[in-house]
């Protein structure tokens, strides 16, 4: 598990078995959630993000806020909730000393298979329906650009493909666009080397990354192991998430859950709002017991 700050924890099991994910006994949260952002606060931002880009020094900036609520209990349940009510292709439920994780992400940050060959899978758009706009377009195109670049720095010349761009993909209460980028590992690229090149993953971040980090970090607190990545790394083969659409807690700290959108010059600061509201919603719902399938 790696945190959008560039943290990891890696833990090594001593056993790996093979087992469905048992029946959901789930009771929900009822406490309050409190946003880090406030609507006018979270509408500024977008603003403030545009002005950047209007100024020439960024071209994209994923914004977001965490929701936080009490809760001490375990997120096992929740997380055998979410694989009944919200199934997602890279969902994961992590229990370590200091980190209790239940993701229903959709998105693949990387997978490493055994011929060294790298893929990524950046989600950008989000829409209730199948139709997305130009600034959905546009902004996966930026994000697709960046991931190649980051890619270059650890894969052989001329490796880089792209063998999907802009596909509508169906997920639970949304859809998004989504586009490949694979790659040869280098020889010489080590695991050190690959984290660094391509954390924090592109699509959460920005572009150029750096400067849309420096953006990111005038407004929101750490992000922790939200926009981070979560998977496994063995022998040479890896696949780790991005670290969205996730619930956590640190030690005996409040649940948290984050959510946020991609800004663009055509950014409508009320839609992005929207769109935060929108990715949540169906997982708060879950989160709280209250969800109707």
């Amino acid at each position: 598990m790696a945190t959008y700050e560039g943290q990891w924890t890696c833990a090594k099991f001593a056993t790996v078995i093979q087992a469905s994910v048992p029946a959901a006994s789930w009771q929900g949260v009822n406490t309050p959630w409190v946003s880090s952002h406030s609507r006018e606060e979270y509408l500024q931002y977008v603003e403030d993000i545009r002005g950047e880009i209007l100024a020439g020094n960024i071209y994209q900036a994923n914004a977001c806020r965490i929701l936080s609520t009490a809760f001490s209990g375990s997120l096992d349940g929740l997380f055998q909730q979410i694989a009944k009510d919200n199934p997602a292709p890279y969902m994961a439920y992590l229990n370590i000393p200091d980190w209790e994780i239940a993701s229903a992400s959709p998105e693949l940050f990387i997978s490493i298979d055994d011929q060294r060959m790298i893929t990524g899978k950046p989600i950008k758009g989000t829409s209730r329906t199948r139709e997305f706009g130009e600034k959905d377009r546009a902004e996966n195109i930026m994000i697709v650009d960046l991931m190649r670049n980051d890619f270059g720095r650890i894969c052989e010349p001329g490796s880089i493909t792209t063998p999907r761009l802009l596909e509508v993909e169906q997920h639970p209460g949304l859809f998004h666009l989504v586009s490949d980028i694979q790659g040869k590992l280098r020889t010489q690229s080590q695991w050190s080397e690959i984290a660094d090149a391509l954390m924090p993953p592109g699509s959460i971040s920005g572009a150029p990354k750096i400067a849309a980090m420096k953006e990111i970090s005038k407004h929101e607190n750490l992000r922790g192991p939200y926009c981070g990545a979560l998977g496994y790394v063995h022998n040479g083969i890896a696949k780790l998430s991005v670290g969205i659409r996730m619930f956590w807690r640190e030690g005996t700290g409040d649940l948290q859950f984050g959510t946020g959108a991609g800004i663009t010059w055509g950014s409508v600061p009320q839609s992005e709002w929207e769109e935060t509201e929108l990715k949540a919603a169906r997982l708060m719902s879950i989160a709280s017991g209250n969800f109707q399938g």
